[in-house]
């Protein structure tokens, strides 16, 4: 598989560069990009796992998260540019949906396949319910019900405040789970051991070099992949939410969904649900907050205020993880609950 992802990396990216430069079929190049970015993922994947095998599960899991998200970022920061706030928001819906259902779901049914219960830290699991609460039902909930009866300038000023508390609370969360508490809340278990003894692939400066470059390819790739979205949505009949939230969430998490379903089948459970939950945490309280700070710089400002769908289902989404990872241990039948979420959702906003 690594070679595939390498060969298409060594193709993708000098086809990106002509076929823009020559004005190829937007379909052709939308399909040239997706195919480019999951393979440059892949690669920053492999990169984080290696400075995780040497960081530990929880430093390890924020990396993939940091870096994954990254990806998405780039194409969010791009769309904004072009006014396109609706896909923006659509794909922060499909990161959150993606993370807790599509992510966490393959990494609990693929891992459970192999081991009949597989175990990670509940107080983790525990402290990161607490967040999902706060980060994407509260945060995301209370300035929809607010926008009913504020004017929209109003709305904007609110989203902005908000969007500073998350930020703070999310470098406040980093500093409690890294610092001040790292290594309070252990259990038993002796995977960190396991994970030292452990030889990463990579060193860790060619893991660094590989993330920085693969970052500067993602950055060129993703502004031309936006550029493609209106003329692919009106060929496939696609709507603006659908590509927002399925498409580009997908290909923007390519690197963290397959390190996750990775780390899943090689039974390390803690890093799995780092990057699947830690993910969603890091995209409702710093990765949202920071496009709405960022959207003051261009013509369009992004609010914070999602349609009823999009709440709803990242709503759902959150509750249906916090029941079923409260307890610190998992089975194939739970991730195949969370994809069936995923399915039925993703139809509904096909048919939208």
């Amino acid at each position: 598989m690594n070679k595939v992802f390498m060969v298409l990396v060594l193709a993708g990216v000098p086809l990106s560069v002509i076929g823009t430069l020559m004005h190829w079929s937007s379909i052709i190049l939308f399909i040239v990009y997706c195919l480019t970015i999951i393979a440059l993922a892949s690669f920053m994947g492999r990169a984080t796992e290696s400075l995780a095998i040497v960081a530990g599960p929880r430093i390890g899991g924020l990396l993939n998260a940091t870096f994954g998200n990254a990806v998405e970022l780039i194409i969010s920061i791009f769309a904004l540019k072009e006014g396109l706030i609706g896909v923006v928001l659509a794909s922060l819906t499909g990161s959150v949906l993606g993370n807790l259902l599509l992510v966490a779901g393959l990494s609990f049914f693929i891992g459970g396949l192999k081991y009949k219960r597989q175990t990670f830290n509940v107080f983790d699991a525990r402290h990161n319910s607490g967040l999902l609460m706060f980060g994407v039902i509260v945060a995301f909930v209370i300035p929809e019900i607010f926008s009913q009866t504020m004017p929209e300038s109003k709305t904007l000023s609110f989203s902005v405040g908000i969007s500073i508390i998350l930020i703070v609370l999310y470098l406040a969360a980093l500093l409690f789970k890294l610092v001040t508490h790292r290594g309070v809340y252990q259990t038993d278990d002796v995977s960190e051991g396991r994970h030292e003894e452990e030889e990463p692939e990579w060193g860790k400066g060619k893991a660094i070099t590989v993330l920085l470059l693969a970052t500067i390819a993602v950055a060129y790739v993703s502004e031309n992949l936006v550029h493609t979205f209106e003329s692919v949505g009106e060929t496939f009949g696609w709507s603006e939410l659908f590509i927002g939230v399925v498409i580009v969430a997908i290909v923007g998490n390519a690197a963290e969904h397959a390190s996750a379903i990775i780390m899943a089948y090689k039974n390390k459970m803690d890093i799995a649900v780092e990057i699947a939950i830690g993910s969603t945490l890091q995209v409702a309280m710093f990765v949202a907050p920071l496009l709405v700070l960022i959207s003051l710089m261009f013509p369009t400002a992004m609010p914070l205020v999602f349609t009823l769908p999009e709440l709803i289902t990242m709503v759902t989404a959150a509750l249906l993880m916090i029941i079923i990872s409260n307890d610190g241990e998992t089975n194939w039948f739970e991730g195949a609950t969370l994809l069936a979420a995923y399915l039925i959702m993703g139809i509904g906003f096909y048919l939208l």
